[in-house]
């Protein structure tokens, strides 16, 4: 192992892609320091110590910029309008047959979609910090958390001001999406895997040792055990797929002949990846949104349905949250395989170039049966995904921790990911040039 990380840095290239991607990722942990325009830094600093964070959607997005949301930083965005939009995109595909003949174009179509992917993220980059910028003014960004200091956030709130705060918001996440690019082409592994990654390890840290300042150094060491446990398990399953075997018949092109080779499809056990976790956030916040937009003013009442989703649907201890939360991703997971992964076409393709699965006919009973075998399989990729985004919850309502528990939900399958993924093109590269990898 050792020699293989000393192979790393006695190869010039590998060095240098190694050392370009640091630098990039410590632009990147930089700018999510420095705040915004008009932005009262001491003011946000207590709020940040007075309160443990924030539920929902917002929790999330904190999460994935790296803790920058809540600081109002220049970066506060981070990656999460990227991903946003890529996710519509791919949907798109389905509804728009324009975007889906891009993407069966090969790479001048994929070029395209990348094109209107930085578009749409542009856009909902300048929607998101206007809310961002919106919700700081009244006020109401670290929720109800009875310090005067949060609720004067910004040093000046007229019109201009907050317009500078929203195009140098919007600007971070164009610079954030140039970084990841940079990363993709000069350095080690996709970039924007790896700003994602960076964002939610920067976290760890202060979550760990929340955990042991409040529940002390005994729960410390049992969380730490079982987040090693939790590792373990997350990469054997990430790493688990069905193989489904496929052989070629020969065929005579001239006096050449082809195919006759056998290969296999890989079906992941967790093929929907982190999506149906982000989608079931995003739809069990929107009820806490609207609660939060009809509070009744000083004296009055609160209504019934207000009182009910405050008791329910805001904090994730609630059975009732956690169920709805659990059933939201199977659902989701089940969704979102369906839309990513086309029986149909996977059957048609073999079918062309002289495919076939032993024992199965080409064609549409082929299509079943990767349809039957993919429903299969979805079902325990979609039961691990739920337990999983429930360890945060869990380990909210037992030792107290916020919902950034590092050891659960959308953090650990992107760490677990990324950190696969990135050593995998390591070793590939090491492998090229020194015949042995990281890996053996």
């Amino acid at each position: 192992m050792f020699s293989a990380i000393a192979r790393i840095f006695r190869t010039p290239d590998l060095r240098r892609k190694i050392a370009f991607t640091l630098a990039i990722i410590a632009l990147y942990r930089f700018g999510a320091h420095i705040p915004a325009p008009f932005v009262d830094f001491p003011n946000v600093q207590t709020c940040l110590e007075a309160s443990s964070g924030t539920e929902g959607l917002l929790s999330l997005v904190n999460l994935f910029s790296g803790g920058a949301l809540l600081q109002l930083s220049i970066f506060a965005l981070g990656v999460m309008p990227y991903i946003t939009a890529t996710i519509i995109v791919q949907l798109l595909r389905v509804v728009i047959p324009h975007f889906e003949t891009l993407y069966k174009e090969g790479q001048s179509g994929q070029a395209r979609l990348t094109q209107y992917t930085r578009y749409l993220t542009i856009a909902l980059a300048l929607l998101q910090s206007t809310t961002l910028v919106t919700v700081a003014r009244s006020g109401q960004l670290f929720g109800t958390t009875n310090v005067p200091e949060c609720e004067q956030l910004l040093t000046n709130d007229v019109w201009w001001a907050q317009l500078l705060m929203i195009i140098t918001m919007t600007a971070g996440t164009g610079l954030i999406m140039w970084f990841a690019e940079l990363v993709t082409e000069r350095g080690i592994g996709n970039g924007m895997s790896l700003l994602i990654f960076t964002s939610i390890a920067a976290a760890f840290p202060v979550s760990m040792w929340a955990i042991a300042q409040s529940k002390g150094f005994e729960v410390f060491l049992l969380v730490l055990a079982v987040g090693i446990v939790v590792v373990a398990l997350v990469v054997y399953v990430e790493q688990s797929q069905r193989r489904i075997p496929v052989q070629y018949a020969k065929r005579m092109v001239g006096r050449r002949t082809y195919g006759g080779t056998n290969t296999y499809i890989p079906i992941k056990v967790n093929m929907a990846g982190v999506v149906p976790v982000i989608f079931a956030s995003s739809l069990l916040y929107i009820p806490a949104l609207i609660a939060q937009f009809n509070q009744p003013q000083a004296g009055e009442e609160v209504p019934a349905w207000v009182a009910w989703i405050q008791l329910y649907l805001v904090r994730g201890d609630h059975p009732l949250y956690m169920a709805l939360y659990f059933l939201l991703i199977v659902g989701f997971t089940y969704f979102y395989v369906a839309i990513t992964f086309n029986p149909v076409e996977v059957a048609d393709n073999m079918k062309k170039y002289g495919g076939f699965i032993p024992g199965i006919r080409a064609g549409r009973p082929t299509a079943e049966y990767l349809d039957y075998v993919l429903t299969r399989i979805t079902l325990p990729g979609s039961i691990y995904l739920g337990l999983i985004a429930l360890l945060p919850l869990i380990a909210l309502a037992t030792v107290g921790a916020n919902q950034n528990f590092p050891f659960g939900g959308a953090s650990i399958l992107i760490i677990v990911g990324v950190g696969l993924e990135t050593v995998k093109q390591i070793d590939a590269q090491l492998q090229q040039r020194h015949y042995e990898g990281l890996l053996r």
